[in-house]
């Protein structure tokens, strides 16, 4: 049941009354009068069990031990998706602003009814400033990017790269790998970002997209993008900010989910020639790998 906020406590007797929780309206007044507690109950949502006693009743409103919702931030989202989740959400009133891509932690927070949007999205914020501040304090020596944007940024990208949680170090040194040998980053991602603002294509890119000018393009441009494609987790961050040391600077879909990782050219060919063999393999043919390290233009060799 809900309380609201600036009731006194004869509506709040009624209230509780009318709901079942309490037997007696005059019986609640007067003990919250006696306890002191009239003057501090607390308005929102309460649950109380079928047989509480009186006491427990006052004591759970006086506590304001109200019931807790949850809102679910997956990892990867944009800025724009999250500010649709909490929309969506009808536990929580007010409106609340797109924040800068890759300002939000990815997690899942609780949440009251009748909170405003605007301040679970300044929890969200405050989550990830206060990680990545943790974590670029520990950060590997010789990073390839000088400034925690840069960090998320990359992150961001390491995070639409794979959904195996294992994989982010790897994702991750792939392109700390490249970053630190001038090389493109060649992210489908990225070019996804700029096309679309992230949302899914539902097709592989086109050779067109490949060679079409802008920001987000990194298989036109060296370097990272100019700003986060998406809100990493704190794996994401952690990966790029602690990646191992390896010498790959390739990766490809292995057709079982993960990727299989290259140090050098003609062994990432290779390794895109078994996954073409799975995929004609497969019952129904599907298109050839847009995702990984320079995947999309190998789906294209006449780039």
């Amino acid at each position: 049941m809900i309380l609201r906020s600036g009731a006194g406590v004869a509506e709040i007797a009624a209230a509780l009354d009318q709901a079942g929780a309490i037997r007696s309206a005059p019986l609640f007044m007067a003990a919250a009068q006696l306890t002191g507690a009239a003057r501090e109950l607390k308005a929102g949502e309460y649950a109380f069990a079928s047989r509480a006693s009186m006491s427990q009743v006052i004591g759970k409103i006086r506590r304001g031990d109200v019931v807790h919702h949850r809102v679910t931030v997956p990892e990867g989202m944009t800025s724009q998706q999250v500010i649709d989740i909490l929309n969506a959400n009808t536990v929580l009133v007010g409106q609340a602003p797109i924040p800068p891509e890759g300002a939000l932690l990815p997690e899942t927070y609780d949440v009251v009814r009748g909170e405003q949007r605007s301040a679970v999205l300044q929890r969200m914020m405050d989550a990830q400033e206060k990680l990545l501040a943790e974590l670029w304090g520990k950060r590997k020596a010789g990073l390839p990017f000088e400034t925690p944007a840069q960090a998320v940024a990359l992150a961001s990208i390491v995070e639409k790269e794979t959904a195996v949680p294992s994989e982010r170090p790897e994702v991750a040194s792939v392109y700390v790998n490249r970053l630190r040998k001038g090389m493109r980053l060649e992210a489908d991602p990225t070019l996804i970002y700029g096309i679309n603002g992230g949302k899914p294509l539902g097709r592989g890119l086109l050779k067109s997209e490949l060679e079409t000018p802008g920001p987000y393009n990194t298989y036109r441009n060296v370097g990272l993008p100019p700003t986060p494609i998406g809100n990493p987790g704190r794996a994401s961050l952690a990966a790029v900010l602690d990646p191992p040391d390896t010498d790959y600077v390739f990766f490809v879909a292995d057709g079982s989910g993960g990727h299989v990782f290259a140090a050098t050219y003609d062994e990432h060919l290779k390794n895109v020639a078994r996954w073409r063999q799975i995929e004609r393999s497969r019952p129904e043919a599907a298109p050839a790998p847009t995702t990984g390290t320079g995947a999309a233009a190998l789906a294209h060799p006449q780039t």
